[in-house]
């Protein structure tokens, strides 16, 4: 099962990739670390210090200023994202972002999949602050109980 979401963005494609994939652009509106570039075939260790996380990405695919997928999650349980730039014109990109792997059959199916649109949400949002009106503060303020 997939969680599609998307949002436009008032940026060129190309700037909004390179908020994903560049270290030090990311820690504006999503994860506080990134260890390198995103780039196929990586494994890219991400920390959220705000929430004492870590963990790793496999990037699979990247085209720049066009697709970036990759896969997160524990083996048993893997998810595979694909963040999607589809440039509307020269100031304007529409973002998507699709995750696959939830299980249908999981008693907590419904929770997963609301769980993660909210979390999906909220990155496009802090992304949208940061990249439209130079906001980064947005990125560690959700709290998560």
């Amino acid at each position: 099962m997939k969680n599609i979401t998307k949002f436009e963005i008032a940026k060129p494609a190309h700037e909004v990739f390179e908020a994903f994939v560049d270290p030090a652009k990311i820690g504006n509106f999503w994860f506080s670390t990134s260890s390198e570039r995103w780039e196929s075939g990586k494994t890219v260790a991400l920390t959220y210090k705000e929430y004492n996380a870590e963990l790793e990405i496999k990037v699979i695919d990247v085209v720049a200023d066009q697709k970036i997928v990759f896969n997160w999650g524990p083996v048993e349980d893997e998810h595979q994202v694909t963040i999607s730039l589809n440039e509307v014109d020269s100031s304007s990109t529409i973002i998507e972002v699709t995750e696959d792997g939830f299980k249908e059959n999981d008693p907590e199916f419904v929770h997963n999949l609301v769980d993660n649109k909210e979390g999906w949400v909220y990155m496009l949002t802090c992304l949208k602050g940061y990249l439209e009106n130079g906001v980064n503060t947005l990125r560690g303020a959700l709290v998560k109980e």
